[in-house]
C-alpha cells in the first residue's frame, strides 16, 4: 500500500495510542465495530426501508437494519427507531422538518448557554428555515425553568427541545413536559418534546441518567459514537404508532414516527451508509450488555473524580462540578489565560480537548474562557479516579506554563518544558491500550 493515506492512518493510530483523549464527545470503538464499519456492505444502495426498498438485492442489508432497529429500541424503551441519519446534526433537522413548517418556532438552549449548533445557532441552515428562541442557564449552570417556561408561554413553539453539547446537570424532563402541557392548552396545537442526547445517549444506555423517554418526551436525537461507542452517525428514537413511510401520514404526535421516517428518507437524506448502519447494530448489542452498565457508571465516576481533582488544583468549574460526563473548566479566572492557548498547549503533551465558550462569554469564539474536558474515551481505555488525579495535575502544570508564556509564540520558550511533560504523558497513556488497535 504505497498511497500516503495508509501512512496517515498509521499516524494517528500512534497519536491515538501515546496521548489521552479529553473531548467528550468522542470515544474509542471495538474491534467488531471496525470490522463492520469496513465491510463490503459499503457496496450496496439500498434507498427507503427494509422490505420497502428502491432497489434488488437488498435482503441481507434489510436483515442488518432490522438488527439495528430493534436493538435502538430495545437500548432506549422506545416504540420506534430511525437509524439512517450520517449524524446527530441531520437527526436534528429530520425531526424539525417532520413536524415543523417553514417559519414554526423551535424552543432550544442557546448556544452560549451550553446548546449545539443545530438548536438555532444563525450560521446553520435550519435557523434560517424555523424561527428558534433561545432559553439558558442560571449561575449555578441548571436550566433557567422559569425563564424557558416565560418563553414558552409567550412564543407558543411547535417543539420544545432540550439538549447540548456543554452542560453539566440532569435535566428536569418532567418539568419541561409540564411546560409543554401548558402551552399545548393555551395555544389549541401539540407540543412536540424533543431531546437530543447525543452527549449522554451512553449513559442513558447504561442506566445512570434518566430517559427522557419515559418522561413525557417524544422524539430522542443521539448521535452513535460519544457515550454510545459506535461508528460516527445519527439516530432517532420516539414513541408512537408506527405506519408506511411511503404512505402520507396525518400530522399527530402519534404519527411521529412514520413522520420521521418520511423526513429521514426522501426528505432529507438520500441512501443510507448501511456498512456504518451494521456498525450501529454492533455497537448497539455491546451497549445491551451487562458490562456496558458498569461502564457508564464509570464514566461518571471518573468525571467527578475529575472534576474534585481539578478544583483541588485550584481550576475553577462551570456549575462547580458535574453530574454526567462532561466538565466545562473557567481557564480565564483560574490562571488568567484563554482556552484556545491552553488547548494548543495541551495537545503538545498529548492531552488533547477543546476549548469552549463559557455563558459569561461574549463574542469569545475564537478566544473563549473555558475548555471543555470529559472521561468516555478515557473511561473505555481502563482509567479509574487515581488516574484522574494525575490528568488534573498535568493539566495545572500546563495552565501555569501558559500563564507565563501569554500567548502561542512565547509558548516556544517553554518547550523542554513540554517535551519533558509529553514524555510522561506518552509512558503513562501507553499502558492503557486502544481497543481495536492492533
Amino acid at each position: 500500500m504505497n498511497d500516503p493515506i495508509f501512512a496517515i492512518i498509521e499516524k494517528e493510530k500512534q497519536r491515538q495510542s501515546e496521548g489521552l483523549e479529553l473531548i467528550p464527545s468522542e470515544n474509542y470503538v471495538s474491534e467488531n465495530v471496525l470490522k463492520a464499519m469496513g465491510s463490503i456492505l459499503t457496496n450496496k444502495y439500498s434507498e427507503g426501508y427494509p422490505k420497502l426498498r428502491y432497489y434488488g438485492g437488498n435482503e441481507n442489508i434489510d436483515q442488518a437494519e432490522t438488527l439495528a432497529i430493534e436493538r435502538a429500541k430495545q437500548l432506549f424503551h422506545a416504540d420506534h427507531a430511525n437509524v439512517q441519519p450520517h449524524s446527530g446534526a441531520n437527526a436534528n433537522e429530520a425531526v424539525y422538518f417532520a413536524w415543523c413548517k417553514p417559519g414554526d418556532t423551535i424552543l432550544a438552549m442557546s448556544l452560549p448557554a451550553g446548546g449545539h449548533l443545530t438548536h438555532g445557532s444563525p450560521v446553520t441552515r435550519s435557523a434560517k428555515i424555523y424561527n428558534f428562541v433561545g432559553y439558558g442557564v442560571t449561575e449555578d449552570g441548571d436550566i433557567d425553568y422559569d425563564e424557558l417556561e416565560k418563553l414558552a408561554l409567550e412564543h407558543q413553539p411547535q417543539i420544545i427541545l432540550v439538549g447540548y453539547s456543554a452542560f453539566m446537570k440532569i435535566p428536569d424532563f418532567d418539568r419541561v413536559a409540564k411546560v409543554a402541557a401548558k402551552v399545548a392548552e393555551q395555544s389549541g396545537h401539540e407540543v412536540l418534546l424533543m431531546a437530543d442526547m447525543a452527549h449522554v445517549a451512553g449513559l442513558i444506555a447504561g442506566g445512570v441518567h434518566p430517559n427522557p423517554l419515559e418522561h413525557g418526551f417524544h422524539v430522542m436525537t443521539s448521535t452513535t459514537h460519544k457515550t454510545l461507542r459506535g461508528p460516527r452517525g445519527g439516530l432517532i428514537v420516539s414513541m408512537g404508532k408506527v405506519g408506511n413511510p411511503l404512505k402520507k401520514t396525518e400530522r399527530k404526535l402519534e404519527n411521529i414516527p412514520t413522520l420521521i421516517d418520511r423526513a429521514v428518507f426522501p426528505g432529507t437524506q438520500g441512501g443510507p451508509l448501511e456498512h456504518v448502519i451494521a456498525a450501529k447494530a454492533v455497537a448497539f448489542e455491546e451497549d445491551l450488555q451487562p458490562e456496558f452498565k458498569e461502564y457508564a457508571a464509570n464514566i461518571v465516576k471518573n468525571a467527578k473524580a475529575l472534576a474534585e481533582a481539578l478544583k483541588a488544583e485550584g481550576f475553577k468549574l462551570q456549575g462547580d462540578g458535574t453530574d454526567n460526563h462532561l466538565i466545562l473548566v473557567d481557564v480565564k479566572s483560574s490562571f488568567g489565560i484563554n482556552g484556545k492557548l491552553y488547548e494548543y498547549a495541551l495537545d503538545k503533551i498529548g492531552l488533547t480537548l477543546n476549548a469552549n465558550a463559557l455563558p459569561t462569554d461574549k463574542g469569545a469564539a475564537f478566544r473563549p474562557s473555558g475548555v471543555r474536558l470529559g472521561t468516555p474515551a478515557m473511561t473505555t481505555r481502563g482509567l479509574g479516579p487515581d488516574e484522574m488525579e494525575q490528568i488534573a495535575k498535568w493539566m495545572k502544570q500546563v495552565a501555569e506554563i501558559c500563564a507565563k508564556a501569554g500567548d502561542n509564540k512565547g509558548l516556544a520558550n517553554y518547550d523542554g518544558e513540554l517535551d519533558k511533560l509529553h514524555k510522561e504523558v506518552k509512558d503513562f497513556a501507553l499502558r492503557f491500550p486502544v481497543p481495536g488497535i492492533n
